[in-house]
């Protein structure tokens, strides 16, 4: 029996999702980095403020407890400080160190570069097309 195209379409996203995840993992791998530590160095980098650990885990839809051991491991490294939230003395907005920054400028253009292979066969428009589909999987997927 051949599945359905909403069965395809899922199975199609989850090799895709799949297949980046290992990408990433080896394209990370010689800066020390994981790609959810890329991600967080990603997000603080292009924030206009600093973020609270909640902040981020929403950004990242990641569990807020999964966040904090995250921010514990990378700022033992030097990548990144807690700073006090101003009002709420169980809150820290997260920042970039120096060396975060640095670490996310030497493997942004890695990450920008290997996106681009990733994508070169499909148009500009394909892409648009294929980020409004997912943009709205992911808002239906709410409704389960």
């Amino acid at each position: 029996m051949e599945p359905t195209p909403e069965i395809q379409l899922i199975v199609a996203t989850v090799r895709a999702s799949n297949a980046l995840l290992r990408a990433s993992r080896r394209l990370f791998k010689p800066y020390g980095l994981t790609e959810v530590q890329f991600n967080i160095l990603h997000v603080l980098q292009d924030a206009k403020h600093e973020l609270t650990q909640r902040e981020l885990s929403d950004i990242l839809v990641v569990d807020r407890s999964n966040v904090t051991g995250l921010i514990d491991r990378m700022e033992a490294m030097g990548w990144v400080e807690r700073q006090p939230s101003p009002g709420d003395r169980r809150a820290y907005r997260i920042r970039l160190t120096t060396a975060g920054r640095k670490l996310w400028q030497l493997a942004h253009p890695a990450y920008e570069a290997a996106a681009s292979e990733v994508l070169v066969g499909l148009t500009s428009a394909q892409i648009k097309a294929a980020t409004r589909s997912l943009e709205a999987i992911d808002s239906g997927s709410a409704k389960i």
